[in-house]
């Protein structure tokens, strides 16, 4: 059996739905105050899209999707090796990869850029809640 034969689809697929989602829910909550940790108002915001077509626009989110599908697969080819699936599990091997990896990555780079901590505390949460939602669903998916 290939590594990919290993990757559950399905989980992959809802998991990066369902975090995609969040995503969305997670900013139209806190967007203001996203943009505010940015330094922007959402009058700059505006005027900045204003002239940018509508494919310009959309492939933010549809990177967004893509990074989580690939952040799902990832983490399915890691749960299968450690073979152990709960939601519990996956939610936690989520949380780990985040700890590991995204959440070291987020600051050392916010730093380097000097983007204020407001803003790293809002997109490390978001991703926090990304991968502990990929892990958990794969979890529960099982193998």
């Amino acid at each position: 059996m290939t590594q990919l034969q290993n990757l559950h689809a399905l989980a992959i697929v809802v998991a990066a739905v369902v975090a995609w989602i969040f995503g969305a829910v997670y900013y139209g909550v806190l967007g203001r105050k996203w943009i505010e940790a940015q330094g922007k108002t959402m009058e700059q915001c505006k005027a900045e899209n204003a002239g940018k077509s509508t494919a310009v626009k959309v492939t933010p989110f549809v990177l967004s999707f893509i990074a989580e599908l690939l952040m799902a697969s990832a983490l399915s080819g890691i749960m299968f090796h450690i073979g152990i699936y709960t939601v519990r599990a996956g939610a936690f091997s989520g949380f780990m990869c985040w700890l590991g990896f995204v959440l070291t990555a987020i600051v050392v780079n916010n730093a380097y850029s000097f983007r204020t901590i407001a803003l790293t505390v809002i997109d490390t949460g978001h991703w926090l809640g990304v991968l502990v939602i990929i892990g958990a669903i794969l979890g529960w998916f099982g193998p």
